[in-house]
This record gives C-alpha cells, sequence and structure tokens, in this order.
C-alpha cells in the first residue's frame, strides 16, 4: 500500500445519486421480529430485505388498502 495516493485526476461518482439514502423509520417490534426472520431464512440482512420490499412495492404501483371508520358520536 503506498503512503499517499494522487487524486488529482479523478472524478465524482457518477452514480452517487444513485446511492442509498439513511432515514429514519419507526416499526413495531413484530414488524421487525418478522423481517428478521425471514432475512434469515433468506440468508440476507433484514434491512436489505425491508429495502427490496418497500423496492418491489414503489415499481409494481402496491398499495395499501385503508378505510377508516366513521366515528359515532351520540349526543
Amino acid at each position: 500500500m503506498r503512503k499517499e495516493y494522487d487524486f488529482s485526476k479523478g472524478r465524482r461518482n457518477p452514480y452517487a445519486s444513485r446511492l442509498k439514502r439513511q432515514v429514519t423509520i419507526r416499526l413495531d417490534e413484530t414488524t421487525i421480529a418478522y423481517f428478521k426472520e425471514l432475512a434469515d431464512e433468506l440468508g440476507v440482512p433484514y434491512q436489505t430485505l425491508i429495502n427490496l420490499y418497500l423496492r418491489d412495492c414503489a415499481a409494481t404501483g402496491k398499495r395499501l388498502s385503508m378505510k377508516w371508520k366513521a366515528e359515532s358520536r351520540h349526543v
């Protein structure tokens, strides 16, 4: 290994904008346990598995069906 390296002719990574971005997200313990168990079975890190799942949802346009019940008020 060299003591010094010459980066004067170096260039920035052209794919830097495509790199992953760190975010903070709050998940239920049961959700984390599910993905950790599945990740162990598949031999991949659980965060990678969550990312792959979310990427697939985004790529295929999957949407969660959420129907909120109207709150009934008794007067």
